[in-house]
């Protein structure tokens, strides 16, 4: 008899069961698409923010050592101390070496521009461009077309270089390969001395030409840019590096980021050490290169942090916004569908039924809608979220089975919430009143 008072129900009121049915797999797609990209999300708006540049920097520990004698501050001098470029590989080495998407050293040396009287001094910045590297079995590329994606090399007519390392005849213009003789020159210094591309410079006496103008809105528009080899001849220091910029994926900041790593029990540590923050990497890339020092660049990994934090929680009003209209929906309908059945209900109550049994009855019809709505919204909630990626971060949303059970269960807690208003007036019908078709 259960079985068929509930399918009578749906059978009689299809129109009401559909409409609430319908809100409830709205509610849920939505909350199934959001909940799905939130989770899925770290990676792919740190990869989108890498865009903005590295978030770590590497210097020589001594940089950040103060001696003080009688009130003197003897610190050594900020140019005298150098990482070893032979040591650079070894991020590779790292613990969260998958999360490293590139890594740029800095070598900046003064040198004469032109000859004579009207020589001038100028920086030479010594970097990597699209350096080719080995560690262990491991081949990759690193260098600023990665760290540093808004630096732009155009040719003497405005067009931007090539983006092969090849240079292009035409416009005379490329990047410069890491194993050339050729430098970048930054645009306002270019201005200055109306040089252009495939022009040659002298430095310290030796003649380089010029591959293309370099555009960074920063610094390096005033400077010269070469490959690391280079500014190591000038300086005279075979693989000396000044400073590292890595850009790396990291998780957003939390209490256990901020702790001290010597303070932690080993358990604790190990959660921490194991876990991408960016203190762990900064961590990690002073044990891979000996006497160094890496922190995070804050104005760009705090930043980060914030915009994932605000967008998560943006994603968490809208999961909500849904879920209660999509309750709202389902208490107006399930309040039309009961009230056009309180002769029934009033009825059942005069053969005897109690409020138990008339309660678990509309119980019984909610929790088949929530179930049937709610598997139909998980469909239509995964698509969407392959949408989502596909179209804002060009990558597949991934749909972990973990998440299915939970829209269950969050559909049936939605249609019982929306459901227990006029389920609890539905038991309060007096059958006299009910049986005379009064409210």
């Amino acid at each position: 008899m259960f079985p068929r008072i509930v399918y009578e129900s749906f059978r009689r009121q299809a129109r009401r069961k559909l409409l609430a049915g319908i809100a409830i797999t709205l509610g849920v797609a939505v909350a199934t698409a959001m909940i799905a990209v939130a989770t899925d999300i770290g990676d792919k708006i740190n990869r989108e923010l890498r865009s903005y540049g590295a978030n770590l920097v590497v210097t020589p520990q001594e940089d950040t050592l103060d001696v003080e004698v009688g009130g003197l501050n003897l610190k050594p001098p900020s140019d005298g101390a150098f990482l070893n470029e032979a040591d650079l590989p070894k991020i590779r080495g790292t613990f969260w070496h998958h999360n490293i998407v590139g890594f740029s050293p800095m070598l900046p040396v003064t040198v004469k521009l032109g000859a004579g009287s009207d020589a001038k001094d100028v920086t030479l910045l010594g970097t990597y461009f699209d350096k080719a590297l080995r560690f262990g079995k491991e081949d990759f590329t690193t260098g600023v077309r990665i760290t540093h994606p808004w630096w732009k090399v155009s040719c003497s007519d405005g067009r931007l270089a090539p983006p092969s390392r090849v240079e292009d005849p035409a416009a005379a213009c490329s990047w410069p390969n890491d194993d050339s003789q050729n430098v970048l020159i930054g645009e306002r210094l270019a201005a200055k001395l109306s040089k252009h591309s495939g022009d040659n410079l002298e430095i310290n006496g030796r003649q380089l030409t010029i591959s293309g103008i370099l555009s960074t809105g920063g610094v390096e528009d005033d400077q010269i840019v070469a490959p690391l080899a280079l500014a190591q001849q000038v300086l005279g220091k075979p693989g000396a590096v000044r400073r590292v910029y890595v850009s790396a994926l990291t998780k957003p900041p939390d209490a256990l980021s901020v702790r001290d790593p010597k303070s932690m029990t080993p358990e604790v540590y190990d959660r921490w050490y194991c876990s991408p923050y960016v203190e762990s990497i900064a961590y990690q890339l002073q044990e891979a290169i000996p006497h160094s020092h890496a922190e995070q660049i804050r104005q760009v990994a705090q930043n980060e942090g914030t915009v994932l934090s605000r967008i998560k929680g943006l994603m968490l009003l809208i999961t909500f916004a849904a879920l209660l209209a999509s309750a709202l929906a389902v208490s107006a309908a399930m309040a039309t569908a009961i009230y056009e059945r309180r002769v029934e209900v009033g009825l059942m109550k005069a053969l005897g039924a109690g409020d138990l049994v008339v309660s678990a009855i509309f119980f019984a019809e909610a929790l088949l809608l929530a179930l049937v709505g709610g598997l139909a919204g998980f469909s239509a909630g995964a698509l969407l979220a392959r949408q989502i990626g596909r179209s804002i971060f060009n990558s597949r949303i991934s749909i972990e089975p973990v998440l299915f059970p939970i829209i269950l269960g969050i559909a049936v807690f939605v249609t019982f919430a929306g459901s227990a208003a006029a389920i609890r007036r539905a038991v309060k019908f007096d059958p006299v009143f009910a049986l005379r078709g009064e409210g």
